[in-house]
């Protein structure tokens, strides 16, 4: 199997290799010995942005004996791993979250703003952003080495008001669909310090004290110290907080009463797999991150074996999601093989990243909240992203400065890697994946007052009428709409950042005496899903 990049972990900044032309497909799975693994193993221990890849070069057949570990395997690891082989997601998740050296747990700060901004008293967008930068120079110059991993939200930013407009939002579906029925269940992963949850749960206790008092709000959190921070922030001041300390791809409880789902700013950081296509074939190729005895990286790429890459990619043809490769190489073999043949023309195509953490958060929510209703906010494009496509942004901060990376194969634990959404292709698999039967859970049926005595559908769900709005969802057995009849949910719609918060914000709290409103300028490469 052919190596297409190689760097070294100790690199920092700079960006180490990357090609299309120098990935080259074996003829079997496994990779064949040579005298590459001689070179490799006589590389200076000090070397740094060393580059070993060229045309004819195959990689270094000891990664064939390499240990297969995956990101759980590595959470009990202190040292980040050498003689290790992986793929790019378990790379990528280690890197953020592993609790001894990932990048989470250990280097990541978020701005908290000390004193709500006073927006009244700004008089321009300019005046804004001083402002922004005076609080971020609060925290102090950075020293030597990578400096202090500092990012904000607009929760903080903008709050108690961004806070205030999810909470207007989500009380407002709950009141009309389940008030008094059924209490008010929220759950929200990636909580952070707990401000967005502060937020709504004084909304709610100011403005709709009959629904704060039905309300249970539930934080489902990977970090042990956010966790133990949210509690120390919530638990006291609103006693319906309940903090659970655990991945949600390891969550196993059934939640069978109706709930809200949030994840705000969350899914950008999900790791995606690497898959290129072999030109020739149009077979995908997983890729795989190797780790030597020095600590160097090195990808290369095999057939698809993993079951939730298979998922995915089944996924995308059963949606008719193309695949980014061009349309004359699709349709004609004969083309192919003529492009192939071009000296120095690529066997594979240029690295695509897929959301395959993200398949697994919503395959969880359709097997543990069967009647959730999910509002998801995330970037939609980024700028400085690496090569491919759907790639991600890779950067540090080095001396009060933001430094974006050119390669994925960086040193685990002080960079930042996250990744844009396709939010109308998440759409569509989310909404496919809800239209699939409800999966057999241990949990006895549970008994709910807006549920009818005898199932709606025993008489045919067309018995009203055999109209079925292409904007509501297949209605579930035995569950009725806020009119009475099983009508099914309305599906999930894709919002601006923009057209959501003018619906639930309230815009002149966060208005400048110029007019402009940073609730609503900012923040253009960001969408909703709801």
């Amino acid at each position: 199997m052919a190596l297409t990049s190689r760097c070294s972990a100790r690199l920092i900044t700079s960006a180490c290799f990357s090609t299309t032309a120098g990935a080259h497909l074996p003829a079997r799975d496994t990779p064949s010995s040579s005298s590459s693994s001689k070179a490799t193993s006589r590389k200076r221990p000090d070397q740094v942005n060393y580059v070993g890849t060229s045309f004819s070069d195959i990689p270094d057949a000891e990664h064939v004996n390499y240990r297969w570990v995956t990101a759980n395997d590595l959470e009990r690891e202190r040292e980040p791993p050498v003689r290790v082989k992986m793929l790019v997601r378990d790379f990528i998740e280690d890197s953020l979250y592993n609790p001894h050296y990932g990048y989470f747990p250990k280097q990541a700060s978020i701005f908290t703003a000390r004193e709500p901004i006073d927006f009244g008293g700004l008089r321009t967008s300019v005046e804004f952003q001083e402002e922004v930068a005076s609080r971020y120079a609060a925290y102090g110059p950075d020293g030597e080495g990578p400096g202090r991993q500092i990012w904000h939200t607009p929760t903080e930013l903008f709050q108690p008001w961004y806070g205030q407009a999810i909470g207007q939002c989500l009380v407002s579906e709950y009141l009309l669909k389940y008030f008094p029925y059924e209490d008010f269940v929220i759950y929200e992963i990636g909580a952070g310090n707990g401000t967005l949850a502060r937020d709504i749960l004084d909304f709610i206790q100011a403005e709709y004290p009959d629904v704060y008092d039905r309300t249970r709000y539930n934080i489902i959190e990977i970090s042990g110290n956010l966790a133990h921070l949210q509690r120390e922030k919530l638990c006291e001041a609103h006693p319906c907080v309940s903090v659970t300390h655990q991945s949600i791809f390891r969550w196993d409880k059934h939640e069978p009463a109706p709930c809200f789902f949030i994840a705000m700013e969350v899914i950008d950081n999900f790791a995606h797999d690497m898959i290129r296509y072999d030109l020739r074939t149009l077979e995908p190729y997983q890729g795989l991150v190797t780790i030597d005895a020095n600590g160097d990286f090195s990808t290369y790429y095999t057939r698809v074996t993993d079951p939730l890459i298979s998922s995915f990619l089944g996924l995308r043809r059963r949606l008719m999601h193309p695949p980014p490769i061009p349309r004359l190489l699709k349709l004609s073999k004969t083309f192919r093989t003529f492009y192939t043949n071009l000296p120095f023309a690529p066997n594979l195509s240029p690295p695509e990243y897929i959301p395959t953490r993200l398949l697994s958060l919503l395959t969880t929510l359709r097997r543990h909240f069967p009647r959730h209703r999910l509002l998801l906010s995330d970037f939609s494009s980024l700028p400085d992203t690496i090569e491919g496509v759907n790639a991600p942004v890779v950067q540090t901060r080095y001396q009060n400065t933001t430094v974006p990376c050119s390669t994925l194969l960086v040193k685990h634990g002080y960079f930042d890697i996250f990744f844009p959404t396709d939010f109308e292709r998440l759409r569509d698999m989310y909404e496919h994946l809800l239209s699939q039967p409800t999966p057999p859970s241990d949990t006895p049926p549970r008994v709910s007052p807006l549920a009818t005595s005898a199932s709606p559908l025993a008489i045919g769900k067309d018995f009203f009428s055999s109209y079925h709005p292409q904007s509501r969802r297949t209605p579930l057995d035995g569950i009725v709409s806020a009119s009475g009849l099983p009508v099914g949910e309305r599906k999930s719609g894709v919002f601006t950042h923009a057209e959501f918060l003018g619906t639930y914000a309230t815009l002149e709290k966060t208005r400048l005496r110029s007019g402009e409103n940073p609730l609503l300028d900012l923040y253009q490469n960001v969408k909703f899903l709801f």
